[in-house]
């Protein structure tokens, strides 16, 4: 059986469960330390040195030029995943990391969704193990980390790959991997100190609380679903245009450089209200980052605007303008936007209400991947592969499924007025991944459901219900039903150990596409009855019932189809959307 799914031994996170709430420690217990007081190992080495450093025990280090030229230098505070990490402030052959051995460390973090770490494993394979959280209050919860290997865990991933390994025998042109992982935390408790596990050959960096989502509502989203060649872009502008669902008063945009090795810099930003094309309703309004007019986002981390009082209307478009002074070749991007983008004449004309400077060069979002507004009661998060990105709906109309349901959502008073991102990328699979997960690559259908599911789900602003759409690609290209189902079970595991809401669609049919046999359709059925009838999802989404044509169940309707076979069109999308019953996406009481 192919090797695929990480069982939920190695799970990046599990049920926390409280213990009573009066903590005895032990005489010989340590009191809990700064994480930087306990570093006991030395990762990072300089080029010329590499014996001041000893990663793995056998020699080998991260090179220190390597991390400067991601940007990960000493101090560098990092958001990966939507925590806020600060890489060592140690300088290279100084200790730098923990070798986790159930050292107690001391966090003045708050209160949030999850604690994040950033790791890296040298036991030549994936290593965890159980740790806990205490809280200020004296009560506990549970929690299993674990960490891939730093030379041979899976790319997709990563938070940073480095291109050399430095041994006392020379550099290697090797990739080293750093990963960030998260796990869950008691809500609205916060945390006195985490006991980290006691497990061979895993490494703590660093450590925090995530709040990010905290106050605030995701009103657009849009996953990378890999990175390729652009422009070149020297000292360009971007106007990208984008929905939003729902609206508020303020507003706060996500900038990604995920599946990165450089870091990119933003010059300036503006936000807009769209009048038609790249024009704007009014003057655009300069958006800061930590007080400054620009960011540089470093390799595989992220770069949150400062809140912005600005009126975010909801069903509205959005002209979001940054300026890239240097040269850009390649970018993270969601490949198919089908919407217009605008590229603009060399120069920033981020704060240009005229159109005049930009021409319909941009059919994909580089780098921007979230639009949240403050309060509201969360989002519903649609992972999905073509039919959530809309493949073969109208253009420039934002009539994909999930748009329509935020019409829904907007126009009842029935359930919560949730935001609505769709975490939908073309080709995108559950089991395997399509672009690799590092470089560039004209590949842009995304990691897989399973490797992703962390970044585009788990991580989204205030992520109250996911829907699972997918496996039809695994199907159709060679996974049997009992894989697929396997790692759907996984998915809504994940989900649910972190509070989720989680929804199971059942899958299209799709005869008449070439890739769809009558085996492929069998497996669908397969999977549709499991989906059905499991009980493994909170609820169900019978998409199939709503588009197949009752007189040839293998096909939809023709009403429904887009002509492809594959894919619905405008009226099979609005079908989708007006068949969900709005009360299976409330979460929780």
């Amino acid at each position: 059986m192919r090797r695929w799914i990480r069982k939920a031994v190695v799970l990046a996170a599990t049920c926390a469960w409280l213990v009573p709430a009066t903590v005895v420690r032990a005489a010989s217990d340590p009191p809990p330390l700064p994480l930087e007081l306990l570093f006991d190992n030395v990762a990072v080495s300089e080029d010329a040195r590499p014996d001041e450093a000893d990663f793995d025990g056998f020699g080998a280090s991260l090179s220190a030029r390597d991390l400067t030229a991601a940007d990960w230098t000493p101090g560098r505070e990092l958001t990966v995943q939507g925590a806020r990490l600060t890489w060592p402030r140690s300088r290279p052959g100084e200790p730098d990391n923990v070798r986790a051995s159930g050292q107690q460390v001391r966090l003045y973090g708050g209160s949030g969704d999850a604690l994040a770490f950033l790791v890296a494993g040298t036991a030549g394979g994936e290593t965890g193990g159980a740790g806990s959280v205490t809280y200020t209050d004296g009560s506990r919860s549970a929690f299993r980390l674990t960490a891939p290997d730093w030379r041979t865990g899976p790319l997709a991933e990563k938070a940073v790959a480095l291109p050399h390994v430095n041994t006392e025998d020379g550099q290697l042109a090797e990739r080293a991997r750093l990963y960030a992982r998260t796990v869950p935390l008691l809500p609205g408790r916060s945390v006195a100190s985490v006991r980290l596990p006691r497990a061979r050959g895993l490494h703590v960096f660093a450590l925090s609380v995530r709040d990010i989502s905290q106050g605030w509502t995701g009103s657009w989203a849009a996953s990378t679903s890999g990175r390729t060649s652009v422009g070149p872009w020297t000292d360009r502008t971007l106007r990208l245009v984008v929905h939003t669902s729902v609206g508020g008063s303020r507003i706060r945009l996500r900038f990604e450089n995920t599946f990165a090795d450089e870091p990119v810099r933003i010059g300036g930003a503006t936000v807009a209200v769209r009048a038609s094309g790249a024009e704007a309703r009014r003057e655009p309004v300069r958006l800061r980052f930590r007080g400054r007019s620009g960011v540089v986002v470093p390799a595989g981390a992220q770069a949150y605007s400062d809140p912005l009082g600005f009126a975010v209307p909801a069903d509205t478009d959005l002209l979001v303008s940054l300026h890239l002074p240097g040269t850009v070749r390649d970018a993270p991007l969601h490949a198919e936007a089908l919407q217009r983008s605008y590229l603009s004449e060399p120069g920033d004309h981020t704060g240009d209400r005229s159109p005049d400077a930009f021409r319909p060069e941009v059919t994909t979002w580089p780098l921007l991947t979230g639009v949240d507004v403050p309060g509201g009661p969360g989002s519903v998060v649609v992972l999905g592969n073509s039919i959530t990105d809309g493949i073969r709906s109208t253009p420039d109309a934002s009539r994909r499924w999930t748009d329509v349901l935020a019409d829904r959502l907007r126009a009842q008073h029935t359930v919560p007025r949730y935001g609505v991102l769709n975490h939908g990328i073309s080709g995108n699979r559950v089991l395997s991944d399509r672009y690799p997960g590092d470089g560039a690559s004209s590949d842009v259908a995304g990691v897989s459901a399973l490797h992703r599911f962390d970044r585009d789900v788990l991580a989204q602003t205030s992520a109250r219900t996911a829907v699972v759409f997918m496996g039809v690609n695994d199907l159709r290209w060679g996974w049997s039903p009992d894989e697929v189902i396997e790692g759907l079970r996984e998915l809504v595991e994940r989900g649910r150990e972190r509070g989720l809401r989680m929804l199971g669609t059942t899958l299209l049919p799709c005869e008449g596409e070439s890739r769809c046999t009558a085996a492929v359709d069998a497996g669908r059925v397969a999977v549709n009855a499991w989906i059905r009838s499991s009980g493994v999802f909170d609820g169900v989404l019978d998409f199939d019932a709503v588009l197949r044509d009752p007189e040839h169940p293998a096909r939809m309707l023709p009403a429904y189809d887009s002509g492809d076979h594959l894919h619905p069109g405008d009226a099979g999308y609005a079908a989708l959307a007006g068949s969900v019953d709005l009360r299976e996406l409330a979460a929780g009481p």
